[in-house]
């Protein structure tokens, strides 16, 4: 398991405490907010969703390459251990977002549950603020998309299985390693892979649309797994795949660097050199990397393996569930023209 510390001094802090020696166990604690809105809209070419859904900020799953670290930061917290320990809680989440997608000017766009940290971990099971959130788009008739790791999402099969009666409700599984063990490095509090596998059985069993994203594809570390993941998620019923490139932002490739130099002491230089030599031949693009083409022979490569398996194993892209959108609500009396 990794050491309980690591927490990169926030850049926007005019001053950040140091422990001499071990740093005392960080503990959870929990901030309850109501937030003005719940819809965070995108404009991205990169990203094929236009509004996503955060009930949470900050993750348990404790994910060391998690993209989404730095937006602690905009708290006055830490990237590292602040952002796993220190989770914000919109308890309001299910009414705003009903205020905002009954409105008569939404537009009905898919909405994607979570764009920034999992809308299943832990805390959910007892705060039930996405299946709040789904029973709100069911209500509405709202086209949704989800992505997580946590394996709580097969709570909410009834919910998922009421919305796809309705409109559309899509289920991607995000898993970047095949093997329980490396995942437990990298990913230390989220379900393993064996229980993200059996979640996309359980959930293509009951008819929803499954799929699963190879997120992210760390260079040296886990593109030998794609084929395997891929058929295994084939075999367990997913019927679409992604996969996005590693993004280490300052912050959080100090977090990330000292994970893997402690989880593959005899593997972590080559692991880091394999991840410079494919982002410089990215030259540090921003985005997920699924839409770039031909930015290096490393990546090219691993790109040609994911598109074949997934063309021979009949998986489709994610794209084509964000063009779903919700039926125009019914005019009142009060929207109608004297």
């Amino acid at each position: 398991m990794p050491k309980p510390v690591s927490n990169p001094p926030n850049p926007w802090d005019s001053s950040h405490r140091t422990y001499l020696g071990e740093p005392p166990p960080a503990t959870l604690e929990i901030f309850e907010e109501n937030a003005k809105s719940v819809l965070s809209s995108n404009k991205s070419p990169d990203l094929p969703f236009g509004y996503s859904l955060n009930p949470y900020r900050g993750c348990f799953h404790g994910c060391s390459y998690c993209y989404a670290r730095t937006t602690h930061q905009f708290l006055g917290w830490g990237a590292g251990t602040d952002f796993d320990r220190k989770i914000v809680v919109k308890i309001n989440a299910p009414r705003v977002l009903r205020s905002q997608i009954f409105k008569p000017t939404w537009q009905g766009h898919a909405i994607l549950f979570s764009g920034n940290t999992d809308c299943y971990q832990p805390l959910e099971a007892s705060y039930e603020l996405t299946r709040q959130c789904l029973e709100v788009c069911i209500e509405r008739g709202n086209p949704l998309a989800i992505i997580t790791k946590g394996s709580l999402v097969r709570r909410d099969l009834d919910l998922l299985v009421k919305l796809n009666e309705k409109t559309e409700a899509t289920v991607f599984v995000s898993i970047p390693f095949a093997d329980n063990e490396t995942c437990r490095k990298i990913e230390p509090f989220a379900s393993p892979a064996s229980e993200r596998f059996e979640t996309v059985r359980i959930l293509s069993s009951a008819g929803i649309p499954t799929g699963i994203g190879i997120a992210p594809v760390i260079p040296g570390l886990n593109e030998s797994q794609i084929s395997e993941i891929l058929h295994r998620a084939r075999d367990s019923g997913a019927k679409r795949a992604f996969m996005t490139l590693l993004r280490l932002p300052q912050e959080v490739r100090e977090v990330f660097h000292e994970r893997v130099t402690e989880a593959f002491p005899l593997r972590a230089k080559k692991i880091l050199n394999s991840i410079q030599e494919v982002r410089s031949d990215q030259k540090n693009q921003a985005g997920f990397g699924e839409r770039q083409r031909g930015k290096g022979p490393r990546w090219e490569m691993i790109r040609q393996i994911f598109d074949s398996t997934a063309r021979k194993l009949d998986l489709h892209p994610r794209d084509d569930v964000f063009s779903h959108r919700a039926a125009p609500l019914q005019p009142t009396l009060f929207d109608l023209d004297d």
